[in-house]
């Protein structure tokens, strides 16, 4: 019983693990069929065609195209505004930080369907014409709130002392946040951008109401889905999730060995209490 109960947690876990990740496990599994219809939803034979052929159905490589711009530019551009944003609720006391800080949640706890409807009414009532210009806006909106809740989660526990320290050198604001909490708060920074660029390259609902004539990859699978699902689909959806897997790794491994270098940086030695005197001659 003993043993059962040491390792009864452990198992549980492996299992919601491995339960979490077989519809990835399909897909990707998938991206090597060999289907002879127009749907790949039947195993029918393993080829390595699909992965050399991936741009073959016309419309996916402008749809991919569209999706990692749109996808990069919003992440860089949300991930900078939420990260001052964040600065801003954790370290400064102004008037209206509570609103802005429940705000901040909002669009994170609304549906999706009402985002998309509210942005198309917004967008049309100022005679806004949808495109690529309304689905940046749209992703930059969403993705805002998730890098903000990201680095704020790193900043209360950051260590205002190093700050102070540079400063007590002689370096300026500019210099200490340069030098000093930029580096330390990069890989929450990381992982905030690369959580908002999967949410964006993902997105559906939102960007089928402002997307207008500019087709995505998910609206490219959504409009293929209705006549053929051709297996070219899977192998860019697995691209993109070994492409995050990797990045997401190297992420921890940095993380990783920035907390080892500090812990491993000699300990301030303290000043006695008392400077000693020398008796004159």
């Amino acid at each position: 019983m003993r043993w059962v109960k040491r390792h009864i947690l452990p198992a549980y876990a492996i299992l919601a693990f491995c339960y979490l990740l077989l519809p990835i496990a399909v897909v990707i599994l998938f991206s090597f069929n060999d289907p002879s219809g127009r749907f790949n939803y039947v195993w029918e034979g393993f080829t390595f065609d699909n992965w050399v052929n991936w741009d073959a159905p016309p419309g996916i490589q402008s749809a991919v195209g569209k999706s990692l711009e749109i996808g990069l530019l919003s992440t860089i551009v949300a991930t900078a505004l939420g990260t001052l944003l964040a600065l801003a609720i954790v370290r400064h006391q102004f008037r209206g930080r509570g609103a802005t800080n429940m705000l901040i949640f909002l669009p994170m706890s609304t549906p999706e369907i009402v985002l998309g409807a509210s942005l198309l009414t917004l967008f049309l009532n100022r005679q806004i014409v949808t495109g690529f210009g309304t689905i940046f806006i749209a992703h930059v909106m969403f993705i805002v709130s998730y890098v903000v809740v990201t680095v704020k989660a790193r900043l209360i526990d950051f260590d205002r002392h190093l700050e102070e320290a540079a400063m007590d050198l002689g370096a300026n604001e500019w210099v200490t946040f340069r030098k000093v909490t930029l580096p330390l708060l990069a890989p929450a920074i990381l992982s905030a951008a690369l959580l908002g660029f999967a949410l964006s390259i993902d997105d559906f609902v939102i960007t089928y109401f402002v997307s207008g004539p500019t087709q995505t990859f998910p609206l490219f699978v959504w409009g293929a889905a209705r006549v053929s699902v051709p297996p070219q689909v899977n192998v860019v959806a697995s691209a993109i999730f070994l492409v995050a897997v990797f990045v997401m790794i190297g992420n921890v491994l940095w993380g990783l060995r920035a907390r080892r270098a500090r812990e491993s940086m000699p300990a301030a030695v303290p000043l006695p209490e008392t400077l000693p005197t020398t008796e004159p001659a």
